[in-house]
């Protein structure tokens, strides 16, 4: 699966710009995120704290919410990074992990909806559950196809103005008008955690760069994708597999 010479134009930007991205995401893949995020060439930070996160997130090039490990306080801190960004003109991101399935985090991420997120990045469950459509999928783990749920995917791009990016096994983004379709990557992605998350942390950075926004999130997608696939040809498993999982996306340019 070769890079095309648009996803190789966003990615030389995102190099070259190294969007500062203001990750409010789980507790269990931060380290992998920032990995992921400094891979491609990204400068990660995860702040926290609500007085500190609405200083940085006016600060930041890019912030994404993922509430994957969403508490009550920390509900309050993203609420308030959100507003900071916003205020600044800074893109925001959301990841609604497990929405549908859990109360809480279904109730905030609607309510969020409201802030004008630049992009959504979920599963199909989780879009199909954010867009009213289904009630979500079995935890954070996806119970429909990705084909399934695009069209409750333009039906929330449409709502929210907001790039949407379905995915699963084939990935769909879509600004609710126009929709683009990235195929490749591996079931093996699904075997190590935080390949989703660090995936929407990279669609936030997209949203800074310039350009067709649509265009940003997809290449960001066909990235993940086709080191997925690369890793698989050259991985034993699992633990091999994340580490060559970096290494591909560190490789990006030379395998054009």
């Amino acid at each position: 699966m070769q890079p095309d010479l648009l996803d190789l134009h966003v990615l030389h930007h995102f190099r070259t710009r190294s969007p500062l991205t203001h990750c409010m995401t789980n507790d269990v893949v931060q380290t992998f995120t920032a990995n992921i995020l400094l891979t491609l060439g990204a400068s990660p930070a995860m702040v926290i704290e609500a007085e500190e996160a609405e200083q940085f997130a006016a600060m930041a090039d890019a912030l994404l919410i993922n509430v994957g490990t969403l508490t009550s306080p920390r509900a309050q801190s993203m609420r308030r990074a959100i507003e900071s960004a916003v205020a600044a003109g800074k893109p925001w991101t959301l990841d609604p992990v497990g929405v549908g399935a859990l109360a809480f985090r279904t109730r905030f991420c609607q309510q969020v909806l409201t802030l004008k997120p630049a992009a959504i990045r979920g599963n199909a469950s989780e879009i199909l559950a954010l867009a009213g459509m289904s009630a979500g999928g079995r935890g954070v783990d996806t119970t429909d196809t990705a084909a399934r749920a695009l069209p409750a995917a333009q039906a929330l791009a449409r709502q929210t103005n907001a790039i949407v990016a379905v995915t699963g096994e084939v990935d769909y983004v879509t600004d609710g008008q126009r929709t683009k379709t990235i195929a490749g990557g591996d079931p093996m992605m699904t075997r190590v955690v935080g390949t989703g998350c660090a995936l929407s942390a990279v669609v936030a950075a997209s949203c800074s760069l310039p350009g067709d926004r649509l265009d940003n999130v997809a290449a960001a997608c066909g990235w993940m994708k086709r080191a997925g696939s690369v890793a698989a040809s050259q991985s034993a498993g699992p633990g091999s597999f994340a580490c060559a999982f970096i290494d591909a996306l560190w490789n990006l340019e030379a395998q054009a």
